[in-house]
């Protein structure tokens, strides 16, 4: 129903900053609440940002982890969703998954990588 595609991950240093970008098609993008999770190797994936629908207000939350570092973005004339994430640690490297979800279902891109090292 929608295909998401992510970009913008990389290597960067501690306190330095990435964007990430994951662009949507195939559906209606602003029907969509829109989620950036991620992976490191042994852990469970988890939450980092969510951003709701248009309908539902475009309502953000984060993982206390990344509370006041990292933002959620969305530009629906565009079909992106953003994280803009600040202040990286080195605990924040992991593969970096999209996500779109709607009535319950839920939709995932390929993830792209970010690791922070010195």
């Amino acid at each position: 129903q929608v295909q998401l595609v992510e970009s913008g991950g990389g290597l960067v240093q501690p306190g330095g900053s990435l964007r990430l970008s994951c662009a949507a098609s195939g559906s209606i993008f602003g029907i969509y609440h829109m989620g950036w999770y991620r992976q490191a190797p042994g852990k469970q994936r988890e939450l980092v940002a969510r951003i709701t629908s248009i309908i539902s207000g475009g309502s953000t939350n984060y993982a206390d982890s990344v509370k006041g570092r990292f933002t959620i973005s969305r530009n629906n004339a565009k079909n992106t969703v953003y994280l803009q994430m600040n202040s990286l640690k080195f605990e924040d490297t992991a593969l970096y998954y999209c996500n779109a979800n709607f009535r319950g279902e839920d939709y995932w891109g390929q993830g792209t990588q970010v690791t922070v090292s010195s």
